[in-house]
């Protein structure tokens, strides 16, 4: 496929073998931007983990401190006095029979789903329709809970999970091109930071191999993430 023009004027500008500074990295980011719309800027990080050992399968979530730039659409289930709680903390959606009827349906106007622990046995049964999309609630990234009102402040306020795929990648948004330098700073650095600490024990030689930082239209740009640390 042929490059375009912005394309390869963008291509000219970086060097595809340098680490970069993430201030580095950032700034080129946000000058190389030609998009129309407000791009997302996204993060690769290559792990020397082996995801078929479940401790290595790493799913962990953590907060940023300027959100993604994305309004999020949350949907809770369930029943009760859950679901004033749901309301007052800024659900866009609040119930039970009625949403997991209309998921069966086909819709899926929604980012995330929180569930209270008793909503999972109905929940559950839609495995198929909400896993390949990411959408099924899950313990570990804090969306089946009884603290519904946590949970979708968390989610609102830009709470996001960073999950390895089979390849040892975790890939994951960290703000948007029109973000301030030192607002993506403070992103990347938060989801480094909890990404480092997550290390199983159990694995060896190198765990971080690699970190890339990228606009949706721009080209990869690798971090010197040492400098990090």
């Amino acid at each position: 496929m042929k490059n375009s023009k912005n394309r390869n004027n963008v291509i000219d500008k970086i060097d595809r073998t340098k680490e970069y500074s993430l201030e580095e990295a950032v700034k080129l980011v946000k000058e190389l931007s030609y998009a129309k719309f407000d791009e997302s800027v996204e993060l690769a990080i290559n792990l020397g983990v082996d995801p078929r050992h479940a401790d290595q399968n790493i799913r962990i979530t953590t907060g940023l401190p300027y959100g993604t730039g994305k309004s999020v659409k949350v949907l809770v289930i369930t029943s009760g006095p859950k679901e004033q709680e749901a309301k007052d903390a800024g659900a866009d959606y609040v119930g039970y029979t009625e949403y997991i009827d209309k998921i069966k349906a086909g819709w899926a106007d929604i980012d995330k789903i929180v569930a209270t622990p008793d909503a999972m046995r109905d929940l559950g049964k839609l495995g198929k329709i909400l896993g390949p999309k990411g959408l099924m609630p899950n313990p570990k990234s804090g969306t089946v809970t009884m603290d519904v009102g946590t949970a979708v402040k968390e989610l609102k306020a830009g709470k996001i999970e960073l999950r390895v795929d089979k390849t040892g990648i975790i890939h994951t948004v960290c703000g948007k091109v029109s973000f301030d330098e030192e607002s993506l700073y403070k992103n990347v650095e938060a989801i480094f930071n909890t990404i480092r600490k997550a290390k199983p024990a159990s694995v060896k030689g190198r765990y971080l191999k690699k970190m890339t930082i990228s606009s949706t239209m721009g080209p990869g740009l690798k971090i010197d993430y040492a400098a990090l640390r």
